[in-house]
């Protein structure tokens, strides 16, 4: 099934492998955009112009799609985090639902399988910031309902990582 799915997530190249030198070029590069390519270099054992042509491959086909600053949404006026839950009928994915993304406050917005049709990730001035979003939600024709899930605590907020778990334990992570 090949949708359009607004740019949203680019179909890279199947030529595309990713070796161990790769890997960690865009680990170092997902911890800290900004290092230089001879910073990376020493850092993964290569040298500054390996790096950079490693990125620039990286780039063309589609692996790095961006380079983008992660603000701390506290310091920008928006402490609160909220997952929301958006049940429609019928699929969902309408003209007027995807203008939501309009709104700054919309971080995510994913269609999912399940007991709900649409996850939306927003970040929020406070709870009345939160309410006059979803009343945006409701007066769009199809929504039906919606959950929210305020965040009170996150213990991981990480960008999409190059690592993958190749070996993974037999049992449980043992307790410490």
């Amino acid at each position: 099934m090949n949708e359009e799915t607004n740019g949203v997530r680019s179909k890279r190249p199947a030529n595309a492998t990713l070796d161990g030198f790769d890997r960690k070029i865009l680990g170092a590069l997902v911890e800290e955009a900004g290092l230089s390519y001879a910073r990376i270099g020493e850092r993964v054992g290569l040298s500054a112009p390996a790096v950079f042509e490693r990125v620039k491959r990286l780039r063309s086909a589609g692996v790095i799609g961006s380079v983008s600053a992660r603000l701390d949404g506290e310091s920008v006026g928006k402490p609160l985090l909220a997952f929301v839950h958006v049940d429609t009928t019928g699929w969902g994915k309408s003209e007027r639902l995807m203008r939501m993304r309009e709104f700054p406050e919309v971080e995510e917005m994913h269609s999912v399988a399940g007991d709900t049709g649409m996850i939306l990730k927003v970040r929020t001035q406070g709870p009345q910031a939160l309410e006059h979003l979803l009343l945006q939600l409701y007066v769009i024709p199809g929504v039906t309902a919606s959950r929210s899930y305020v965040v009170l605590s996150t213990y991981l907020d990480r960008p999409v990582q190059a690592d993958v778990t190749l070996d993974w334990p037999k049992h449980p992570l043992p307790e410490e």
